[in-house]
């Protein structure tokens, strides 16, 4: 591979706002794509990959670069030398390469591959926790497969389309997919490509989601007719769902404190021709009380850790902190004695998170049904999802029933 000045120059803009400036690397790659109208997808495609890559390996690229943060743009580019020595590249005789210690650059990466926390370069209190909390073994399966590079997965929308539909229509357009067992609507890409730019995605026969995230709705046993409140609701993916396993018939009532969030499910309810999603955003605890008692089921996909999507969110390693987590143990105790209370007699209630951590997940529901409101309910049945069995993400959703069962 050769490499290209202006392409290294945005890789390297973009870790900067990344690293330094604590911007969001998937918003900042977004701008940096728009950044040359003559790129091609090559091009494009390693302008994101090189970033997401280089902030996923943060850690052990810098400790072999002998850099520490904040990093200044020679640090970066010491660090930029180190991904591109450890994948064989051969570096251009550029000013910021000079002197660059290529063959010291290997032994490190063999010496600090012996150590989990440089290995899969994770800060230290990320390691301790996962090991408390999963234990060596799970935990070492676990954060390598975290570190994987996420596949793409479509969940089709059978609102407009068939699986069978929608793979041929990708198929024309030379995306080649394939079906996953145990996933009723979701496609696999066999390769990488930019699927929002299709016919299929701007006429509303697919999303992007994550084939762990696509269980979730699966799990809320939802049936056409009835009133459903996704109280997380954020831009919508798991509503979408629901609104087309109830075949756009019955009520899916969506809630979430960021009025932005449900403005842009609006838009894709639209796209998805989901007619049955009213949006309504939480500006007081009206809006929770007047649905008490009022719901055949209710979706809690909880605020969390992320710990379980960091394959896609690869910066959140090092915006994570561990008081955030304690912080989000709390809230997640209180949306459970809230929100929950909007779930009829013989209704259901799905608790979910996207984190592999017990502490967010069953121990959450184990004290919950110890509360005063919790006794009201049975538990049904739980799932943890982990991305070292699955291949997909760490996910976690647990069914509960109110009243007798």
């Amino acid at each position: 591979m050769r490499l290209h000045r202006n392409l290294c120059f945005a890789v390297i803009d973009g870790l900067t706002l990344i690293f330094n400036e604590e911007k969001y690397a998937d918003k900042v790659i977004q701008q940096l794509l728009k950044r040359d109208k003559r790129w091609g997808s090559r091009d494009r495609a390693f302008v994101a990959e090189t970033t997401y890559d280089i902030v996923r390996w943060k850690r052990l690229y810098a400790e072999i670069a002998e850099v520490k943060a904040p990093f200044d743009r020679d640090n970066l580019w010491r660090i930029f030398a180190v991904w591109a020595t450890l994948r064989g590249i051969k570096l251009p005789d550029w000013k910021y390469f000079d002197n660059t210690p290529t063959r010291k650059i290997k032994g490190r990466f063999d010496e600090l591959s012996q150590i989990r926390k440089f290995k899969e370069s994770i800060p230290d209190w990320l390691d301790d926790l996962g090991v408390a909390s999963l234990g060596e073994s799970k935990w070492t399966k676990e954060i390598t497969a975290l570190n994987e590079q996420a596949d793409v997965i479509l969940r089709v929308n059978t609102l407009k389309t068939s699986k069978e539909k929608l793979q041929s229509l990708l198929f024309d357009d030379q995306i080649e997919t394939e079906s996953i067992k145990g996933y009723p609507n979701a496609l696999r890409l066999k390769e990488r490509a930019n699927v929002f730019q299709t016919e299929a995605f701007k006429n509303g026969y697919f999303e992007v989601q994550d084939a762990s995230s696509q269980l979730v709705a699966e799990f809320l046993n939802v049936k056409p007719g009835m009133r459903v409140v996704d109280a997380c609701a954020g831009a919508g993916g798991k509503a979408l769902h629901i609104a087309s396993l109830m075949e756009n018939k019955g009520q899916v009532i969506a809630l979430d404190i960021y009025a932005n969030k449900l403005l842009e499910l609006k838009r894709r309810a639209k796209r998805n021709s989901a007619f049955n999603i009213e949006t309504r955003p939480i500006d007081s605890t009206k809006v929770i009380k007047k649905l008490y008692n009022k719901a055949d089921r209710v979706l809690i996909d909880a605020p969390c850790s992320g710990l379980g999507v960091l394959r896609r969110n690869p910066d959140a390693k090092w915006k994570l902190k561990s008081e955030f987590i304690e912080e989000i143990k709390t809230t997640q105790k209180d949306i459970l004695q809230q929100y929950s209370r909007m779930v009829k007699n013989d209704g259901q209630l799905v608790y979910a998170t996207c984190s592999i951590l017990p502490s967010e997940n069953r121990e959450q529901i184990d004290y919950f049904l110890t509360t005063e409101t919790g006794k009201d309910f049975t538990f049904v049945k739980d799932k943890t999802i982990y991305a070292h069995e699955s291949g997909f993400d760490g996910f976690y959703m647990a069914l509960l029933k109110k009243g007798n069962i």
